[in-house]
């Protein structure tokens, strides 16, 4: 399969996307020629596979560079990832306040990725002063435009009553809004309500998929809380978090699944 991506030809993030899913390599060729006509989605997918070796040869200097090129003409997402590089040293030194720069620019074109990811340095203050009422503001900015993630963290918030008035009935709806729109998260945290409803099955049930979706730090997290739970199927869970977390982390998590699997066997 070839692709043409002729100079003034408008491609949209999906279209770039679903390019990559059919044949990364030749995709991958065609978005590198698009870049270099000035193709601007095409510049920031150019950077995005090149920083996940997708289609490409992994190289996090040139992501960087090709990040660059695309913010320096605005492009909300391009904004968003030089962010992230500064973030996390991905072909470059780690500089939180640069980061924390381009996630306001990125916020401030209205992209909901900027709004989250300026929202967290505004929330634990790295590269910012932290200002818990600004964060609250971009989560719920983020939240309003569809972000699954500032959802379920504008449902803490708002359960919390910090920087707002305590609205658990309006908690309860973010979490629920979270998790429908796949946040393993927000899934935990809509599962959580539920159980102190007594739906326990539906509970149970977004539990599952959570667990199927999660990363490795929600996932130690989230196995000790199950630990704690008071019915018995919830807690029952938190063998299969366990094992999952031993599947992709260390062996101290390994070591942590095989101790509760023994536990769970003496007292069959």
């Amino acid at each position: 399969m070839t692709w043409n991506l002729r100079r003034h030809e408008v491609l949209d993030g999906e279209q770039l996307q679903a390019m990559l899913h059919a044949d990364p390599s030749s995709a991958a060729k065609a978005i590198l020629l698009a870049a270099q006509e000035n193709i601007l989605d095409a510049q920031a997918l150019l950077g995005q596979i090149l920083l996940d070796g997708n289609g490409i040869e992994q190289d996090p200097v040139l992501a960087l560079t090709w990040f660059q090129i695309a913010a320096r003409k605005g492009h909300p997402m391009a904004l968003n990832m030089v962010g992230r590089c500064h973030e996390h040293g991905w072909g470059c030194e780690a500089d939180v306040t640069r980061a924390a720069e381009h996630y306001r620019l990125a916020a401030e074109s209205g992209l909901d990725w900027g709004f989250y990811n300026f929202g967290n340095l505004l929330a634990t203050g790295r590269g910012v002063n932290k200002d818990q009422a600004r964060a609250l503001a971009c989560y719920r900015k983020a939240a309003q435009i569809g972000h699954a993630k500032s959802m379920n963290l504008l449902g803490r918030y708002l359960e919390e009553g910090l920087c707002c008035e305590r609205d658990l009935a309006a908690a309860h709806e973010w979490y629920q809004r979270s998790a429908q729109a796949g946040d393993f998260r927000g899934q935990f945290s809509h599962a959580a309500v539920l159980a102190d409803q007594g739906r326990i099955e539906e509970a149970v049930s977004w539990l599952k998929t959570a667990l199927a979706n999660g990363n490795l730090n929600f996932l130690r997290v989230s196995r000790n809380t199950l630990l704690q739970a008071v019915h018995p199927q919830l807690r029952a869970l938190a063998l299969d978090y366990h094992e999952r977390a031993s599947q992709l982390g260390n062996e101290a998590d390994a070591a942590q699944y095989r101790a509760l699997l023994r536990l769970h066997n003496r007292q069959l």
